[in-house]
């Protein structure tokens, strides 16, 4: 489980800039430069735990393509992917929006698709 490992540090990482170095005061974090890079770190961590899982493809993937092959495997796990990508990717990692509860939400859900994927994985290797 090297994979899911990875991916937890990624996250780990990423709540480690915001407690650290993003300054939160009143659910507001005060220095965007942190958030951007928690933002991108936890969604990169996402990202690495659904390779483990979805087929191999040999081009970057885009978000299309992990909405389409999300969408044909588990609806919920789709709809916790496009919270991750609307909050993390983009309003954390692109925009630095500084909201609290948006990291929250998003870390939240980049913990249950972890957790997924490794679920996936367990019974993968227990056949």
């Amino acid at each position: 489980m090297e994979v899911i490992n990875e991916a937890k540090r990624y996250i780990d990482n990423a709540r480690g800039f915001l407690r650290d170095n993003a300054r939160k005061e009143g659910g507001i974090y005060q220095d965007s430069k942190y958030v951007k890079i928690a933002g991108h770190t936890a969604y990169s961590g996402v990202l690495i735990a659904l390779d483990a899982v979805l087929p191999e493809k040999g081009s970057r993937k885009s978000v299309e393509w992990y909405q389409k092959e999300l969408s044909t495997i588990d609806k919920r796990v789709l709809a916790h992917f496009m919270n991750v990508y609307h909050h993390l990717h983009i309003g954390m990692g692109y925009d630095g929006d500084p909201n609290a509860k948006m990291a929250t939400i998003g870390l939240q859900d980049a913990d249950k698709i972890i957790h997924w994927v490794e679920t996936r994985l367990e019974k993968k290797t227990s056949r």
